[in-house]
């Protein structure tokens, strides 16, 4: 599979812009038919509102990708959110963004920044993960051999991502399929030889970015 970038966790910000109060909701989502029902959520909660504009990337390449202005002038609001979200490589995505109108026009320049700011602040509260496929190593330590683990992933980067504790240390870790032979030499390096370990399935994995 290609690797790709969504969403960890939803999020919720919300901006007050010349009287208008713009309400950006985010969702991770895995198909348009969940991005509707999630829309049509936000437009029963929020009712009396003006307009709820949104945008949604779906599919590990971005295959799919919808906009709507919401009454807005066309151009004004779907793109300017759509644009955000490309700009952060995101997918399987929604981004919708509430107006209750304050009574002052904004100018299609206005209303394409506000819409803009709405959706990158309500990002800035998100965590970003890359979903990618992952080769794995199941390690088989003794107590002493685990006692040192810890500077071994932290020097390779690496983290457990499963670990037993029984008359031996049984412990997974997961590293892009590329770095293999790397993290098998550096093994056999920090235990000197005495590294003893076995493949394992490869997994999807989600990796916080930093």
């Amino acid at each position: 599979m290609e690797s790709y970038k969504t969403i960890e966790n939803d999020s919720q910000s919300e901006q007050i812009i010349k009287k208008s109060r713009f309400i950006c909701h985010l969702f991770r989502i895995s198909s348009e038919e969940e991005g509707k029902d999630y829309l049509a959520q936000i437009k029963k909660e929020h009712y009396k509102a003006n307009h709820s504009c949104h945008a949604m990337i779906i599919g590990e390449n971005s295959d799919l990708k919808r906009s709507s202005d919401d009454g807005e002038p066309s151009g004004t609001a779907g793109i300017p959110i759509l644009s955000v979200l490309e700009k952060q490589n995101l997918t399987n995505v929604l981004a919708v963004v509430t107006r209750y109108f304050g009574g002052i026009k904004l100018g299609t320049g206005g209303l394409i920044r506000a819409y803009s700011s709405a959706t990158a602040q309500a990002l800035q509260n998100v965590i970003m993960v890359e979903v990618k496929e992952q080769s794995g190593l199941k390690l088989t330590l003794t107590y002493p051999q685990y006692q040192t683990l810890s500077l071994f992933l932290e020097d390779n980067q690496l983290r457990e991502a499963k670990t037993n504790f029984l008359d031996q240390v049984f412990v997974t870790i997961y590293f892009d399929p590329e770095k293999e032979d790397e993290i098998c030499q550096n093994l056999q390096d920090f235990y000197s030889g005495k590294a003893n370990y076995q493949k394992v399935d490869s997994q999807i994995i989600e990796v916080r970015l930093t």
